[in-house]
């Protein structure tokens, strides 16, 4: 078919920006020259930002960006811009504040206005054709009768932008404390959900991040209800809608509070993080849920997400075909009664029961959205039915539904590859390894960071940021930094291969270099290469994904320990008094950053494993959940620093050591257990 229109983004490579190329709408992609020309034409800069999976962003295009009337409003009055939120965070982080500073809220699509020099003066996320068109003229008229107005408005924004991402390099303060910290946990349970899990809202996100820090928390005090509130929220999240109990992986969110309707996208860095998450969970716990959690999202991960270069792609859309071949949220996902019924016969009554086809499990237009909200033996026992059979059951009607399933059009692919969502999910295959302890999970994972080293890091220590048809065009953001990093050290600590170590070093060293701000004691979110909008962010709450600058500080951390550099660990511990002020009233959005306060005011060992049997014990320990631990080892004398001096012929020893004290070596992973875990 033919297209009637083409834009400058027909040359672009993110498929959000190419879903666009079409549109009546003259896009161009952000870049820093587009506002140049716009200050040479005094030209309005019209700035629209989302992703590939967004519902919203979808309803919009369709109803304004491919109408001819609305795309004569804005191709005469406005330079417009279209941004990929994923492939420009740093600019989604600019416009985002903006919004949320003049409206109180954030999402996409979102929808900027911005004078030539890319200062913003209104805003708004989805917005219906006739009001479009009404704005879009207002806003233009203001511009050009009362130019001063808009110039002091976005002046005043600009400053406002700027004032809240102030970070003070507090070189005085001393660690919050254990006992601070009780408190912040306490204030901050008062919104649990500990019957359903998570917080006591809708819409309900999963927030790994938050999980993590409370299972560790939970297990270095022995904090039950924590815990318990922890495998709530778990269970409550793998038995619900969220998550695709026929092919696998966890949708975005859930729009109500039981985990029930999801907002269909899944998303590569949602995944990769569950997968850690329940890898630890099922270490801590030994929950089967769990590993079977983290073995069905690897399944789908490597069947819907992997590229034949053990690169991973970036999302599924929400939308999808119906049968009507219209678009529609979930359509891919869901089930009518009357097809179960055909599909699976006799199967159906347990099926029934065991994923609620009733008024529980109901979401609209005779649609069933699966959840579970019983274990498999409740439901054996209303069926008089030995456990076992139940599980034999759902799993015959799952590989039918599958098979079925595979007949309808699939939800579109984000198939862009994106370094810093690479590095969450190989960090969630090198945990699925070490604490599941399948071979095959390694594989992968050595696979992934062998696809890391030839595609986005260049011989100097710099990473690009995308790549997608062995094309790579955006330099690395300290997100991109930070996972890669997290994963070559975690990678070093299962492999015990000293390269992984010496690039997470070399990586971490050209951040030093090239991101790290001396005035607020952290990295810019941007490298000091390249140009930025109105400030250069400092990226320091931790939301659906960690803050770039908490994931850094762990990674100093444990460098420090790994390579014996005290410099690292003192900018880690600097970073963390610089934002520790927001940790008693603001908690859940500091979770990696209080992980990291554990590690320095709780016990923490490095263990040194020296001798030709050190990998099967080492393993063993792995396998472990012990948040408070690093391990090196080797076969003979090691070239590290914490291995120094520690071999002896023909014996197989290990050093628990605390802030470089080490203890007598002893010879078991019972020995080193009973070390590590006396907190």
């Amino acid at each position: 078919m033919t297209e009637k229109h083409k834009n400058a983004l027909i040359d672009e490579t993110s498929p959000y920006l190419l879903q666009h190329a079409h549109n009546p709408v003259n896009w161009v992609a952000w870049n820093y020259e587009i506002l140049e020309k716009a200050q040479k034409e005094n030209k309005l800069l019209l700035i629209s930002i989302g992703y590939a999976a967004c519902h919203w962003c979808h309803v919009m295009e369709h109803e304004c960006f491919e109408d001819e009337e609305v795309a004569q409003v804005m191709n005469s009055k406005y330079i417009n811009i279209k941004v990929d939120r994923e492939e420009r965070p740093d600019v989604d982080q600019i416009y985002m504040d903006a919004l949320q500073m003049m409206t109180g809220s954030g999402g996409w699509p979102l929808n900027i206005i911005a004078l030539p020099d890319g200062r913003p003066f209104w805003g708004a996320t989805y917005v219906k054709k006739q009001d479009w068109i009404r704005v879009l003229n207002e806003l233009s008229n203001l511009y050009v009768d009362n130019p001063q107005k808009t110039r002091s408005y976005a002046e005043n924004l600009a400053n406002g932008i700027k004032a809240i991402n102030l970070v003070e390099n507090k070189t005085d303060e001393s660690l919050f404390s254990l006992p601070q910290l009780e408190q912040a946990v306490s204030n901050w349970s008062n919104y649990f959900d500990t019957f359903l899990g998570g917080f006591k809202r809708a819409p309900k996100f999963m927030m790994p991040v938050n999980l993590n820090f409370l299972l560790h928390y939970g297990t270095s005090n022995q904090n039950q209800e924590l815990l318990d509130y922890v495998n709530t929220t778990l269970t409550r999240m793998a038995w619900g809608g969220i998550f695709d109990h026929v092919g696998g992986g966890f949708s975005r969110y859930a729009v109500d509070n039981k985990w029930h309707v999801p907002h269909f996208e899944k998303m590569l860095y949602d995944n990769g993080q569950l997968v850690s998450l329940y890898s630890k969970a099922y270490a801590a716990t030994k929950n089967q849920l769990y590993k079977t959690t983290v073995e069905q999202t690897l399944s789908f991960i490597e069947k819907e997400l992997m590229h034949s270069s053990f690169g991973f792609f970036s999302s599924l859309d929400a939308d999808s075909l119906n049968t009507n071949g219209k678009l529609k949220e979930g359509a891919y996902y869901v089930w009518q009664e009357q097809e179960l019924k055909v599909l699976l016969k006799k199967d159906f009554i347990v099926f029934k029961d065991y994923f609620n086809i009733n008024s529980y499990g109901y979401w609209e237009d005779g649609n069933y959205v699966l959840i579970r909200d019983a274990s498999v033996e409740k439901i054996a026992k209303k069926h008089n039915l030995p456990s076992n059979e139940v599980t034999k059951i759902i799993a015959r009607c799952i590989i039918i539904l599958d098979k079925e399933r595979a007949t309808r059009n699939r939800p579109r692919l984000d198939d862009k590859i994106l370094t810093s969502w690479n590095g969450l999910m190989l960090n969630g295959l090198i945990d699925a390894y070490r604490y599941l302890e399948n071979e095959t999970y390694l594989e992968l994972a050595l696979k992934n960071a062998s696809f890391l080293l030839k595609n986005v890091v260049n011989s100097d220590g710099s990473l690009w940021h995308n790549h997608k048809n062995g094309k790579s065009s955006i330099n690395g953001y300290l997100e991109d930094y930070a996972s890669v990093i997290q994963a070559f050290i975690n990678l070093f600590e299962v492999t015990f291969n000293n390269s992984w170590l010496k690039h997470a070093q070399k990586l971490t060293d050209y951040c030093i270099k090239n991101f790290f701000d001396t005035t607020s004691g952290l990295f810019h979110f941007t490298s000091k290469k390249d140009a930025f909008v109105i400030r250069r962010t400092l990226e320091t709450s931790d939301n659906v994904v960690p803050a770039s600058n908490s994931i850094m500080a762990h990674n100093l951390f444990k460098l420090s320990k790994l390579v014996s550099n005290q410099s690292y660990e003192d900018t880690a511990v600097q970073m963390l008094k610089n934002v520790q002020h927001n940790f008693d009233k603001n908690a859940q959005n500091h979770a990696n950053w209080l992980s990291l306060l554990l590690c320095l005011k709780q016990p923490f060992f490095e263990i040194a494993a020296v001798g030709k049997d050190f990998k099967e014990i080492a393993d063993t320990l792995n396998s472990q959940y012990l948040p408070n631990v690093v391990i090196a080892g080797s076969a003979n004398k090691g070239s590290l620093p914490l291995l120094q001096n520690r071999y002896v012929e023909n014996e197989t020893l290990f050093y628990v050591c605390e802030q470089g004290a080490c203890q007598l070596p002893v010879k078991t992973s019972d020995e080193v257990l009973q070390l590590v875990t006396k907190i």
